[in-house]
């Protein structure tokens, strides 16, 4: 299934898009798209509705963020080699990974902000996994029994506030709107293989990176595993699993996005986003 939430901003209704691409209103069978939703047990039922009972949305309406109410949007960084090296970072030897703030979560193409006093505004496509299954210390085999599906996540960053600022990445990671997610969970079932999709982004129509999930340095399902072990994940929970290289930072000289700059992006299988730029 694609799931996905749309509306405006604070009133998203949850839906579904169907084989022929048709969005089609699930508020009739669930009321939104939150952890309780992606349980086990809702996605089967979720899964026997036949799509065509559903009523159909004209038009095309905005799509927000596919999951509410989130405990937590950890991000896992430094995940590819050709990334690390890009930036001038020892290659990790386990999983390095930060929180994003929770209100950085966005609709798959609404603006993203430049924030007040941003000189170094960067891009990252990569895959997310939603969690559907209450995970604490969970094993690499066991980790994607826990995961709902899978989104893009555009992991937007001010490397200014991220590595000037001092402290932890999160400040340069947490901006309203620095987590666009979407355009909807493709669910588990649909994605056989999450290590060996291809992934790309585009500023101002100019591509910018090309990679595939299958040089991560640490699967999916490693990643997933390795949070498990210092937090419990919960239904809902988002985990962004890094970039290959390509982004502003790692370029000679490094290029960061300004106000009108058009950021494009996707994977195999899960869509594609498009953000503008805007001031905050």
């Amino acid at each position: 299934m694609k799931l996905v939430r749309y509306g405006e901003k604070g009133t998203e209704k949850p839906g579904l898009i169907d084989k022929a691409g048709q969005l089609r209103d699930l508020s009739g069978h669930i009321r939104d798209l939150d952890g309780e939703a992606y349980s086990r047990a809702s996605l089967k039922e979720l899964g026997a509705i036949d799509p065509a009972l559903l009523p159909a949305v004209s038009g095309n309406p905005r799509l927000g963020a596919p999951v509410t109410g989130i405990s937590k949007f950890v991000a896992i960084g430094l995940n590819f080699v050709d990334h690390a090296k890009e930036i001038g970072s020892e290659i990790p030897t386990e999983p390095v990974f930060f929180l994003k703030a929770n209100t950085a979560l966005s609709g798959p193409n609404d603006p993203v902000e430049k924030p007040r006093g941003s000189t170094k505004l960067d891009w990252e496509v990569e895959i997310a996994v939603v969690i559907g299954t209450r995970a604490k210390y969970v094993s690499e085999v066991d980790a994607l029994d826990h995961v709902a599906g899978y989104c893009i996540c555009n992991d937007v960053s001010e490397r200014a506030f991220q590595i000037e600022r001092l402290g932890q990445w999160t400040k340069g990671k947490s901006h309203d709107t620095f987590g666009p997610l979407g355009p909807w969970l493709v669910t588990k079932d649909e994605i056989p293989n999450p290590q060996s999709l291809s992934m790309w982004l585009d500023v101002n129509g100019k591509r910018k990176q090309t990679g595939s999930t299958s040089t991560m340095i640490f699967s999916i399902a490693q990643c997933v595993s390795y949070v498990s072990q210092f937090m419990t994940l919960l239904p809902g929970d988002i985990i962004t699993t890094s970039t290959p290289s390509g982004v502003g930072l790692g370029m000679k000289p490094p290029t960061f996005l300004n106000l009108g700059d058009v950021v494009t992006l996707g994977i195999d299988g899960l869509g594609e986003q498009r953000q503008e730029i805007i001031a905050a």
